[in-house]
């Protein structure tokens, strides 16, 4: 008798599972030819704040690694190539109660798969202000903060987790929500809510990418199965956006301990066939390869001008 098939059983395919980007970064760049493989962090325990009052008596702020729009700084619209002129090197805030314009050219989310038409999707804020207005947490912070996605590990645990810690304190922050985008993004948001929870802030990452998170140990982390680029929720989908905020503010309620994932019930899509895509070097050519190691060496460039002015 032979074997029952995946379709008999309702197996999903193997490659629907979390994207293992960590993996998928070493081997894309070393086939472009960076062979010195990046350390990702890891740690094994991590801080943990609960909350101190509850969320409908608690002043919530956001973390986001989306840049500034800036008009001065190339193309940085919906579907615009990678452009590390739109980079930043410091911490900034921006004042809760006007609208912002942040993009995220400036870092290497999903371009296949996210169209980048909806900031809804990468920064909360509406989202948020709903929750406030319904009674869902006390206030929205007077600021929220941009991290700037460091590789170097050291500068983002020395100097601007630390920089984003002071900000909060002074404005009196209770909880914040860190919303990542692409893979160093993750790590970035991982260590800047260990250094937060480490002070007394709870903190929740919101994220795509889950091996990345739960290596570096984030203390709570609601992680989406999305293409990078969304965390926040589904582009042009309010009801989806809402939810997932929705998710990440139980999660910081009903978190037993540090490093608790939560996952969204959501999917992309029916299909997941896209999860094949992002950085995968067996669906690129050499010559693919070879245009983005020039490109990258490109970007390098512009990115020490910009650094060093």
């Amino acid at each position: 008798m032979s074997a029952p098939s995946d379709d008999q059983l309702g197996f999903a395919p193997d490659y629907d599972s979390p994207v293992p980007y960590m993996q998928r970064t070493r081997d894309y760049y070393a086939a472009i030819g960076y062979t010195t493989p990046y350390r990702w962090a890891h740690y094994v325990d991590a801080p943990f704040q609960p909350l101190k009052k509850p969320l409908a008596q608690s002043r919530v702020t956001i973390v986001t690694t989306a840049a500034q729009y800036d008009p001065t700084k190339g193309d940085q619209g919906p579907g615009a190539a990678y452009n590390g002129s739109a980079k930043f090197y410091q911490v900034y805030d921006g004042d809760t109660s006007k609208r912002h314009d942040l993009r995220i050219s400036h870092i290497g989310y999903d371009r296949k798969h996210t169209t980048a038409t909806d900031s809804g999707t990468w920064f909360p804020l509406p989202q948020l202000l709903k929750a406030k207005a319904s009674g869902r947490i006390a206030e929205v912070a007077p600021r929220f903060f941009g991290a700037p996605t460091n590789r170097s590990h050291r500068v983002t645990i020395d100097v601007d987790a630390p920089d984003i810690l002071a900000r909060c304190l002074a404005d009196q922050v209770d909880v914040a929500v860190i919303v990542p985008n692409c893979p160093v993004c993750h790590q970035t948001s991982a260590l800047v809510a260990r250094h937060l929870e480490a002070n007394g802030i709870a903190t929740v990452v919101m994220g795509c990418a889950k091996d990345i998170v739960e290596h570096a140990a984030a203390p709570r982390f609601l992680f989406s199965d999305f293409p990078l680029g969304n965390s926040a929720g589904k582009p042009h989908d309010a009801d989806s956006q809402a939810q997932t905020l929705e998710l990440a503010l139980r999660l910081l309620e009903s978190a037993p301990g540090a490093r608790t994932t939560m996952q969204s019930p959501l999917r992309w899509s029916e299909e997941a066939s896209w999860k094949l895509d992002y950085n995968n070097i067996a669906q690129m050519s050499p010559e693919e390869l070879a245009r983005r190691r020039a490109e990258f060496d490109k970007q390098k460039e512009i990115a020490r001008g910009n650094r060093a002015a």
